[in-house]
């Protein structure tokens, strides 16, 4: 059926009362009319106010999916992390089986100075200082005061570094006293916590 253009300058003399002898292009353009209207309506009145909860339950939806995707990787890979976990618990025991307890820091002291005299050097001072509490060991400074030649700090050095119990060296200061070259350190060693007060400085 053609659509008749014309048809529609009647629309200023239709009469409600006689909706079914209007002609089609006129009815075409009134039901179009109000489809519109209510359609701008109901989406005004009805789903605008919904809008904010439908963007929250999307916001929501996405963090569960977040929440969820984290928990799959984690139980796709629980033994991994229970074999990772025990690794660390075994060199985390380890490493404190390398802590000297407070029976072995003076013969500590003893491991120092062999390793410094086998070395080629002189001792000047070997003391402890006071010791540090930290919040899950406690720290053993030890002043340390040799004579020697480079190759000779080098290799104490190196055995230092070689001993069973973990030793640390700071603050290096090498000076020319009178021809003769000099090492001033300090040396660290670390006690867990629990293990007591050291066993006396020498």
């Amino acid at each position: 059926m053609k659509f008749d253009v014309a048809k529609l300058k009647e629309l200023n003399e239709l009469d409600f009362e006689q909706i079914v002898i209007w002609p089609h292009e006129v009815k075409i353009v009134v039901a179009a009319f109000v489809a519109i209207v209510v359609g701008a309506l109901s989406y005004y009145f009805l789903i605008s106010p919904k809008l904010p909860v439908l963007e929250a339950a999307q916001v929501k939806e996405a963090e569960l999916k977040n929440k969820f995707e984290a928990k799959y990787r984690i139980a796709v890979n629980l033994d991994a992390y229970k074999e990772q976990l025990a690794r660390i618990e075994e060199d985390f025991s380890s490493m404190l089986r390398s802590l000297p307890t407070s029976n072995e820091t003076p013969g500590l002291l003893d491991d120092i100075t062999f390793v410094g005299t086998t070395s080629g050097l002189n001792f000047k001072l070997l003391n402890w200082q006071q010791e540090i509490p930290k919040e899950f060991y406690t720290e053993l400074p030890i002043q340390i005061e040799v004579s020697g030649g480079y190759h000779n700090f080098g290799e104490f050095v190196s055995k230092v570094a070689d001993l069973p119990r973990i030793v640390t060296l700071h603050n290096f200061d090498i000076t020319d006293h009178q021809g003769t070259l000099r090492l001033q350190l300090q040396a660290k060693t670390y006690r867990t916590a629990s293990s007591g007060a050291q066993g006396g400085a020498k």
